[in-house]
């Protein structure tokens, strides 16, 4: 018998196919000081499309295995690396305005 409640990361891959819910999760990781954030939520939202790293590696030009590394939550991935990932998803990066704290 199936559970009634789905587990957080069915729930969250279910939630990462929708575009808008998949760029609001990669907006939240990338306020993070944490560079690690933004690594596994970008590697969420690539497993919630189901783009294997084959098929990543076609579509950025990049080697699997330098994806494997890169992406992975030690690597160290150079800014065109982010770009192409970035792009191959349908996203991009973008720059805004940094959120002023009055107390400053």
């Amino acid at each position: 018998m199936r559970s009634k409640f789905r587990s957080y990361d069915e729930s969250l891959k279910k939630a990462l196919k929708n575009r808008n819910e998949a760029l609001e999760y990669l907006k939240a990781a990338m306020t993070d000081e944490d560079p690690r954030v933004f690594l596994v939520a970008i590697n969420d939202v690539i497993a919630a499309l189901k783009i294997s790293k084959t098929e990543l590696a076609r579509r950025t030009g990049l080697s699997r295995e330098y994806l494997y590394r890169g992406l992975s939550i030690a690597g160290n991935p150079r800014w065109d690396t982010m770009w192409k990932v970035l792009n191959a998803i349908g996203f991009r990066l973008d720059v805004g305005p940094k959120s002023l704290n009055k107390a400053s």
